[in-house]
């Protein structure tokens, strides 16, 4: 419905009639609306064409024409890594790989080498720490067995932060459950990347 605002009548003759407030915000919504679905068309329509065939997939998705990606992780070895945070990055990768199922013949070999360090926090004037962060990098290479090259390099990094006590005793737990959790991060990691590399892999 139209509206005559006072005033107006003098400068443009009687009768005419002018938008209100709100049937201008309207027609300025209706036009944003519009405008915004344009430009999501002209965005998204190059996106689209070029995913095609050799687009975006889903990683783990069996496409056909080639194996699957959770069946060539379970063919994948993880060598021994010293250490118990070592000893847990290996459990964890070897658990993504097959989900706890024997291991199928290697193709791969995972070969890890871990660095530990630890940086103090919230120091106080006396030189005791309050909390602390835990820091874990893991340098990995893929070896293909068949002809001992390496296929893939590269370092994950995890970090916990914890805190400082009085006891001895929760000390050590606390920072036992920051190597914990960054380990989990570190295969996380691996184990991601793992799978873009098979994923692409013959």
């Amino acid at each position: 419905m139209s509206s005559f605002e006072p005033g107006w009548s003098k400068l443009f003759g009687k009768g005419r009639q002018v938008p209100s407030q709100q049937g201008q915000a309207r027609a300025k919504s209706r036009f944003g609306r519009r405008f915004a679905a344009i430009a999501l068309a002209l965005v998204a329509a190059p996106l689209l064409v070029a995913c095609g065939d050799g687009g975006f997939r889903p990683l783990y998705a069996d496409l056909g024409g080639g194996r699957p990606t959770t069946e060539k992780l379970a063919h994948l070895q993880v060598a021994p890594i010293p250490g118990r945070v070592g000893q847990q990055i290996r459990n964890e990768l070897i658990f993504q790989a097959n989900g706890g199922a024997k291991p199928l013949p290697p193709e791969y070999r995972v070969e890890i080498a871990v660095r530990e360090r630890v940086i103090s926090t919230l120091v106080q004037r006396s030189g005791d720490a309050r909390a602390q962060v835990y820091n874990l990098d893991a340098k990995f290479k893929v070896v293909r067995l068949t002809d001992k090259k390496v296929v893939l390099t590269g370092t994950s990094y995890g970090r916990a932060g914890f805190e400082r006590f009085n006891s001895i005793f929760s000390n050590v737990r606390a920072r036992r459950e920051a190597e914990d959790r960054a380990a989990k991060t570190v295969a996380t990691d691996l184990i991601a990347r793992l799978s873009a590399f098979m994923a692409t892999s013959a």
